[in-house]
């Protein structure tokens, strides 16, 4: 070996933290991680065939609601809540505020999309990523919200909060734009549009959720959980919410 040759192999490993993070980051929020998250639309399927969601602006319209007003907005600050819980090992507060996100859906079909997605991303990350604090977590629920499944391994993995939290709002959003793209139809360009346009709204319900109290979370997008349970009836569906 060179003395070239060592001196990469100490950088490489002296930045190996926060590269294994951003890696475990980037493949736990993939499309290609085996959630499903393809099979859930979180009401878009209703809002279209109603006119409701007819082209790349109204979707963005609704996406930004659902991000700022609606689930995006309670599930930012409960995965907030529930990282910090597992940094700490306060595993009295995470499951209270597992139960809390477990709870915190306005449908049946929105709380199937969250707990499913969750619980199979707990059994994958542990399968492929173990680490002691996940698997107590696993074996202390039966199923948990997606939201606080990623948190407590990003925890458990040192990946930073704030980047943490920034991808999973991306990847929630990104998952909804692909459901739009396909039910309205729009072309690839207009959803890239569309992700575009999320960047700030995104931004913002982060850093409002890194600072909101436990008790101030909530949601305030009634025509969302409206056409959620309107989906359960609907007479044609591709998705499952």
């Amino acid at each position: 070996m060179t003395r070239r040759s060592k001196t990469i192999i100490t950088d490489i490993t002296s930045i190996m933290p926060d590269a294994a993070a951003l890696y475990r980051l980037m493949t736990w929020l993939s499309p290609a991680y085996p959630l499903g998250a393809f099979s859930y639309s979180h009401g878009i399927e209703y809002a279209v065939e109603i006119g409701l969601i007819h082209d790349a602006e109204s979707l963005a319209g609704w996406l930004e609601t659902v991000l700022c007003a609606g689930t995006g907005c309670s599930d930012a600050a409960l995965f907030a809540w529930a990282y910090r819980a597992a940094a700490a090992e306060n595993d009295a507060g995470l499951d209270d505020i597992a139960d809390l996100a477990s709870a915190w859906r306005g449908s049946s079909e929105t709380a199937l999309e969250s707990e499913a997605q969750g619980t199979a991303f707990l059994a994958t990350t542990l399968a492929a990523w173990p680490h002691r604090a996940l698997a107590a977590f696993a074996r202390r629920r039966k199923s948990a919200a997606l939201p606080v499944a990623v948190a407590v391994a990003c925890a458990a993995h040192r990946v930073p909060l704030t980047a943490a939290l920034g991808a999973y709002l991306q990847t929630f959003a990104a998952n909804l734009v692909s459901a739009g793209i396909r039910l309205v139809p729009l072309g690839q360009t207009d959803g890239q549009r569309v992700i575009a346009r999320l960047e700030q709204p995104i931004a913002a319900t982060a850093a409002a959720a890194l600072a909101m109290p436990l008790d101030a979370v909530g949601t305030s997008a009634p025509i969302v959980d409206w056409c959620s349970m309107r989906h359960e009836t609907q007479y044609t569906r591709l998705f499952r919410s």
